[in-house]
């Protein structure tokens, strides 16, 4: 299958080049020419690795031995099998995709990103080392680090914003062992981290390096293409409970920031999954909402400090992705408008795209005090205990049935452990907030009897390997040091 960039329909490149190289040359994401015809029933009829095998097999299809690599990734290393259990919670059902090793959705794509980029490489005789850099607004980081820590031929780079992600996320990051990763912190937020990973890799583009540049961010394809099994996971365990019939639609809520998420959705969608709307849920950082709601894409705002971390960015890199496919497939539009992006910080895309748009999302947003009253309330009448991420997912799927009067099944999408921000969640429930993150962790846990994940309890006291932090002008200087 051949795969080209969202601004440029030349040239092409394989599917496994595509992974490779994570972003085109003309920096715009990958894409494949066609979404392929799929049957989505037998899909449905397998384990959840089995699912991903299938889905990765036709979006990737020159990237060989699929069935082993998901095993690679994915077996002994989720607390579950299924990978990706869904709750009846109240009248939703929690997606939870944060039983993975370092208990964010991140998991699911990034234990299974290096068996993707490790086999791309042979595929294409790549026999330089490969640099992975990335920026994390929090989940992403660690994720990685700890997908490729150790992988041979391969070393990584994790930036992120200096005091813009929660003390759990950044000790994560901070403690994380192996002789292949480098961290640093970034003086800025997080669209300052993601813009200079960019341009590096715009500034590297005709440089003769000591390694090939890859990316582990949803810009690449291997990153995002394993989130659309869980959509699949989602839908089966729906059928297997007998709360739908198939073929019967069904509603997903969905916590984004950089778009990837849910844009995983929509191509599940495309893939023939009977999936209902698309909810996009942000935080007060709402430049989606608006863009969902009005067709104006506007970044001209400040970047506001949220307690749901990981979602607070104001560009959303995978965007571009759906602009393509709402554009049917016009480069030459995308490129304008990722232009004006750039230049003016605003475009606004044609009525049909809107209308298109209108087809497949819908939008909400909910701040800090709104994500603390859905913690509380949730916590008091169902007993679920659930993040500040997966309480905007909440909230907007409350409003979309309100406002639409929608009654298709929702799934609401848990994207990380109620741990990684126990503070806000701790002070939602009313609990008391002495100490630091790690005692309120504790006294969470002893509060709701919720376990904590040991990747997160067992954080306490471990050295810190990586606490430089960097002007953002000097990202590059320091990916060419290493």
């Amino acid at each position: 299958m051949f795969y080209h960039s969202t601004r440029n329909a030349e040239p092409v490149v394989d599917s496994a080049r595509a992974v490779l190289e994570g972003l085109a040359p003309d920096g715009g994401l990958y894409m494949p020419e066609f979404i392929p015809e799929f049957d989505w029933k037998a899909c449905l009829s397998g384990s959840a690795q089995e699912m991903s095998a299938m889905i990765l097999s036709a979006l990737l299809p020159d990237i060989p031995n699929m069935r082993q690599l998901v095993a690679n990734a994915y077996t002994g290393k989720f607390e579950t099998e299924d990978l990706t259990p869904t709750v009846p919670v109240g009248g939703f059902t929690v997606l939870e995709l944060f039983r993975g090793p370092t208990s964010a959705f991140k998991d699911v794509a990034l234990r299974m990103l290096p068996q993707l980029l490790t086999t791309a490489k042979g595929v294409c005789g790549m026999e330089k080392d490969i640099m992975i850099l990335t920026a994390t607004s929090g989940d992403t980081g660690k994720a990685a680090l700890a997908g490729f820590q150790d992988v041979p031929g391969v070393r990584i780079t994790v930036f992120y914003p200096d005091g813009g992600v929660s003390k759990v996320q950044r000790a994560q990051m901070v403690t994380q062992e192996g002789e292949n990763v480098n961290v640093c912190a970034v003086y800025g937020n997080f669209d300052d981290a993601q813009t200079g990973v960019k341009n590096i890799f715009a500034a590297c583009r005709d440089k003769e390096l000591p390694f090939m540049l890859s990316s582990a961010n949803s810009i690449n394809i291997g990153r995002l293409a394993p989130q659309v099994m869980y959509y699949f996971k989602a839908y089966r365990d729906l059928l297997d409970r007998g709360a739908i019939s198939m073929g019967d639609e069904v509603n997903f809520s969905v916590p984004t920031g950089n778009f990837g998420d849910i844009l995983a959705g929509y191509i599940a969608k495309l893939l023939g999954l009977p999936v209902g709307m698309l909810i996009c849920a942000s935080n007060a950082n709402n430049v989606l909402t608006d863009f969902i709601r009005t067709g104006t894409y506007d970044k001209r705002r400040p970047l506001l400090k949220t307690t749901s971390p990981s979602m607070d960015i104001l560009v959303s890199s995978n965007l571009e992705r759906l602009l393509y496919l709402m554009s049917g497939c016009d480069t030459a539009l995308v490129a304008d408008l990722m232009g004006k992006l750039n230049t003016a910080g605003v475009y606004t895309v044609p009525a049909n795209m809107k209308a298109a748009i209108d087809q497949q999302f819908w939008a909400g947003c909910c701040d800090d005090a709104g994500a603390a009253k859905v913690i509380a309330g949730v916590w008091a009448e169902q007993g679920y205990l659930m993040d500040t991420h997966t309480a905007a997912g909440w909230m907007a799927a409350e409003e979309y049935v309100a406002e639409t009067g929608d009654r298709r099944p929702m799934v609401v999408l848990s994207t990380a452990s109620p741990y990684k921000f126990p503070a806000a969640v701790l002070e939602a429930i009313g609990g008391d907030l002495s100490g630091d993150e790690f005692d309120q962790m504790e006294r969470l846990e002893a509060v709701t009897k919720v376990p904590a994940p040991q990747n997160l309890s067992t954080l306490k006291g471990k050295p810190e390997r990586h606490t430089g932090v960097i002007d953002k002008e000097k990202m590059l200087e320091y990916v060419l040091s290493l």
